[in-house]
């Protein structure tokens, strides 16, 4: 079983940066991949990044990609979305997500979900 809890969010303005993170408790974050997905109001959740158990590989999504960085500390077990020239665009409640596949994008093939935080970009 693995509990994750996100942190970092808030209001920027566009072009603004902000760093979020999810710490998790359990024994098999090591062996996670582990994902960030968002969900804007009346918008489907979407798929933004995720990261290999070991953190040497990572997938974005195009809307993001050049712009946001996850990275991961096995040691601390948590997981962070640098988030860089935010967009008002890039408003939406961002999720993280532990998963036995391999850098999947499909939300369906992680197990374990935090609570969300939110982050808002004014124009």
């Amino acid at each position: 079983q693995v509990q994750l809890v996100e942190s970092g969010g808030g209001l920027v303005q566009a072009g603004g940066s902000l760093r979020l993170s999810c710490a998790a408790s359990g024994r098999t974050f090591s062996r996670s991949d582990m994902g960030w997905f968002r969900q804007a109001p009346g918008k489907e959740r979407e798929f933004v990044a995720t990261i290999s158990a070991s953190g040497r590989s990572t997938r974005y999504a195009d809307s993001v990609k050049g712009r946001f960085t996850i990275s991961r500390d096995n040691a601390r077990n948590t997981v962070y979305l640098q988030m860089n020239s935010l967009k008002p665009e890039d408003t939406a409640g961002y999720y993280c997500a532990a998963g036995s596949y391999y850098l999947s994008s499909n939300g369906k093939d992680y197990d374990y979900w935090g609570q969300g935080t939110q982050v808002a970009v004014s124009s």
